[in-house]
């Protein structure tokens, strides 16, 4: 098996596009979400609240005849993959455009615009709206193929659409596709845009956060008081290159990639089931052959809904004991579904490299109805990590645990 290093990160969110606005908003603790009053004509919606990225206008070198295949989404995953691109100095490089190169790359679902106006079809028998760029804008493998069309990539297209574990699952399968040596490089991510329809999938469950008067204090994972979660968008690359070849070209590496685990629960669609979540985060160890001693922090999934946030600290503390420091970087950005993963990991990447970790925001007493573990509250935590772990779990059962180390 050949090693896998990150040697390239990008990403667009409600935060910000660049690491040091996000990390001093992390710091100073403040989140990006606010009430969104253009919902107020939905009637039946509880919620108002979102965390929206603030603006991304399409840059002059974006032609329009690259462009009009993609809706937001697809255009949030250009943007990082940029950025991600740029950061790992391949940008320009020839090497991408030979086949080196693949994508593995996911969203909870194409773009909402082209699905209105095929709903407008079927509901009035008007096509006014459709054209010939509307499946495209829509398809739930938008996301992976628009990265790779517009950044001419040729190697292997791995499409992951499978909700909130979209963006993990792009980054545990390009890993898996470069350790089995049928890849050198991957462009690996999430994206996702904000849309009603994307609210109301879990406003339905009552799994919305409804504090619409107070929208900084709200979402609350782990806490006693939390009322659900709150979606946000945004998307984050990662390029993902085997070792020897990251070393021949002199490329910077981030972290390695140590394992992967992933699973499902083959119980409920939506309900998650603590013991299979746990048996995702063994899978991860036993593929990086680590003992769960070696973990030094958990970026947990933590949505801030009721079962999923007990369910998952029962199982985090059985896998790894109640010393485990956690927390859930949701806090701050929302949740943002199939990009959540892919934006998580690289936010975990960067505080690793750095020695220090964000505290859940607006945490500040435990449910007790949550497992005991180290819950990072209040201020930054100060760790030393060569090990840490990124948790991510979706409807129909999906969990994904990626394990991070500091280059060896």
């Amino acid at each position: 098996m050949k090693r896998v290093v990150i040697t390239g990160m990008g990403g667009v969110t409600a935060l910000g596009d660049r690491w040091d606005p996000i990390e001093a908003a992390l710091k100073r603790g403040v989140n990006a979400v606010r009430r969104v009053s253009e919902w107020d004509h939905y009637e039946s919606l509880h919620t108002r609240l979102a965390c929206p990225i603030p603006t991304l206008s399409t840059p002059d070198h974006y032609p329009r005849k690259k462009t009009r295949s993609m809706g937001p989404v697809s255009l949030y995953a250009v943007r990082a993959s940029e950025f991600a691109l740029a950061d790992a100095g391949l940008l320009d490089d020839p090497s991408i455009k030979d086949g080196r190169m693949g994508v593995a790359y996911g969203s909870s679902s194409g773009s909402i615009e082209p699905i209105t106006a095929f709903g407008k079809m079927l509901e009035t028998g008007s096509m006014t709206d459709v054209n010939s760029n509307s499946y495209v804008q829509m398809m739930p493998h938008t996301t992976a193929v628009n990265v790779s069309l517009f950044w001419d990539l040729k190697g292997r297209i791995v499409p992951t659409s499978c909700a909130c574990a979209s963006g993990s699952q792009a980054i545990g399968y390009a890993y898996e596709m470069i350790a089995n040596g049928k890849q050198a490089l991957m462009l690996a991510g999430g994206a996702e845009e904000l849309s009603g329809p994307a609210v109301a999938v879990f406003d339905v469950l009552y799994a919305t956060s409804t504090r619409n008067d107070d929208p900084q204090l709200t979402p609350r994972p782990f806490d006693v008081a939390r009322d659900g979660l709150v979606v946000g968008e945004g998307a984050a690359t990662l390029v993902l290159e085997e070792y020897e070849h990251a070393v021949a070209r002199g490329a910077r590496i981030h972290a390695e990639v140590a394992g992967f685990g992933c699973n499902s629960d083959g119980a409920h669609i939506t309900q998650p089931t603590a013991s299979t979540m746990a048996v995702a985060m063994r899978l991860a160890l036993a593929d990086a052959g680590l003992a769960p001693e070696a973990i030094a922090y958990v970026n947990a999934h933590g949505t801030s809904t009721d079962r999923g946030d007990i369910a998952e600290s029962q199982a985090t503390a059985e896998v790894f004991g109640a010393r485990m420091p956690i927390s859930s970087l949701k806090s701050y950005i929302g949740h943002t579904l199939g990009a959540c993963g892919a934006i998580e990991a690289w936010w975990t990447i960067e505080m690793m490299k750095r020695n220090w970790f964000a505290p859940t925001l607006n945490l500040s007493e435990v449910d007790p109805a949550c497992a005991p573990l180290d819950y990072i509250m209040g201020e930054p935590r100060t760790i030393d990590a060569q090990y840490v772990v990124s948790n991510n779990f979706a409807f129909g059962g999906i969990n994904t645990s990626l394990i991070f180390s500091r280059i060896r």
